[in-house]
């Protein structure tokens, strides 16, 4: 019988792998096993590689999983992951995954034939939108975000009832101002599950309104919005040239702030640099607490890396995330597409996470002014230089012409990046720390008497367009 369903699984890939591109099939699908399937109760379960694959699948695709299932096995399959927690000892834990939510939209009262819209003058339950997986538990703190964390937690424990009212954070893009605001929603709706909190972002609260005002049903979307307990918006420097949000947004504060509702806003600046904003909702942006968010320093990056670590089961060596965190410019939403593109490299080449791996990562994922040079780099440019092959550079041979390169990439790559001696060996045809020394020893010594290489290192130097 197993067989059998073994087979409507492989249907369900074949109709997967329609769906998606080969690059993300091979990533995420392919390497999903199937365990079995329990007719009694409907459930089937497939094992998967780790955490990480679990929450991405649960995140990203569990529309196209729940469609699929249901065409090839029927309505109301209940799939569940057994997650390989630790292969050296075969541990593993199975989780329920979660069912496709409709988002909550309430209804017009009576619209004749019209489409629903947000708008509804009658409180009713409320899909928050929130992000489930943005809490204060995977919040990491740090010096750059002590101030705003807490606030957040006491305004989620009490909301409206504080001194902190509005909320305004602001910070640069990847500093963690999203994660907060729907920590703070998720927090408080928890603790007062009857409460109306209301995630919005100031694009979709725009384009509900056009929408309000093409319907003729402006009032009725200012009402709905008048019933929220929490209302949390975010990205509100988008409405700087929508004078009519503004204004509408105005009596939407107006009427929670003075009912004491409490009121949330992030922005990627502060109220006073909210150019094209009146001066009436300015001030009201600003009479609660304005608090800044810092870009994490290297200390807080690693920390962030670490902590996703342990939460997805992932295995980074102690080197890579050093050098992440110290690369990705104080942007966590650049720590979090690092460390994504390192699982999906190490999953689909079937290969360990190192330096290497990450130095590649880091040159197309992260974009920064002053870019850290790897010993890729080095190795190009030195290669480039004497125009000889890195495979050559690589081997054992010990061709003059080869061992010059050898030497000169491995004195540049301990002068220009922050590795010890040892993973420079490795990166450069697995030599070990000793050879490093040496090479660095020969050519600190060449240099003090043959002034013909002292230019020709010069010329390379200036290539890295490098401040010695």
């Amino acid at each position: 019988m197993q067989d059998s369903h073994r087979a409507l699984w492989d249907n369900c890939l074949s109709l997967i792998r329609q769906n998606v591109t080969e690059q993300q099939f091979q990533t995420w699908f392919a390497p999903i096993v199937f365990e079995s399937y329990s007719e009694a109760d409907h459930t089937l379960l497939v094992q998967v590689q780790s955490s990480y694959v679990y929450e991405y699948l649960e995140q990203h695709y569990v529309g196209l999983l729940s469609k699929v299932l249901t065409r090839c096995f029927g309505t109301n399959v209940r799939l569940t992951y057994r997650i390989v927690t630790d292969k050296a000892h075969r541990l593993v834990q199975d989780v329920e995954g979660e069912q496709p939510v409709e988002i909550d939209v309430p209804k017009p009262t009576s619209r004749g034939n019209q489409s629903p819209t947000v708008m509804d003058t009658v409180p009713r339950d409320l899909n928050p939108q929130l992000d489930i997986h943005k809490t204060f538990q995977t919040f990491i703190e740090g010096e750059s975000n002590k101030l705003p964390r807490t606030v957040g937690l006491s305004i989620a424990e009490h909301p409206g009832k504080s001194t902190f009212n509005p909320f305004f954070i602001y910070g640069p893009s990847g500093c963690g101002k999203t994660h907060l605001i729907n920590a703070i929603g998720l927090h408080c709706k928890e603790l007062y599950p009857a409460k109306r909190v209301l995630y919005v972002s100031a694009r979709l609260f725009q384009v509900q309104y056009t929408d309000a005002v093409r319907r003729n049903t402006t009032n009725d979307f200012i009402n709905f919005y008048q019933t929220i307990d929490v209302l949390i918006v975010d990205d509100i420097q988008e409405w700087t040239n929508s004078p009519k949000t503004l204004d509408t947004f105005f009596f939407i504060f107006d009427h929670l702030f003075r009912i004491g509702k409490q009121i949330i806003l992030a922005s990627d600046r502060p109220p006073v640099d909210l150019q094209g904003v009146k001066d009436r909702l300015l001030t009201r942006f600003s009479c609660g607490l304005i608090a800044e968010l810092e870009k994490p320093n290297v200390q807080l990056c690693i920390d962030i890396l670490n902590a996703k670590c342990r939460r997805d089961g992932l295995k980074i060596p102690a080197d890579v995330i050093q050098f992440v965190a110290e690369t990705a410019n104080g942007s966590v939403r650049d720590l979090e597409g690092v460390v994504n593109s390192l699982m999906a490299y190490s999953i689909v080449y079937n290969s360990n996470i190192d330096m290497r791996l990450a130095e590649r990562i880091i040159k197309r994922a992260v974009k920064v002014d002053n870019h850290p040079l790897t010993v890729d780099d080095i190795l190009e440019k030195v290669c480039g230089h004497y125009d000889v092959a890195q495979q050559h550079v690589f081997s054992k041979s010990r061709k003059r012409n080869y061992v010059l390169v050898r030497q000169v990439s491995m004195y540049l790559a301990q002068k220009y990046t922050k590795m010890p001696a040892s993973r420079i060996g490795q990166l450069i045809g697995g030599r070990d720390h000793s050879t490093v020394i040496h090479s660095c020893s020969i050519v600190e010594q060449r240099l003090k008497v043959d002034k013909a290489f002292q230019s020709e290192l010069s010329s390379i130097e200036n290539s890295f367009k490098l401040k010695k």
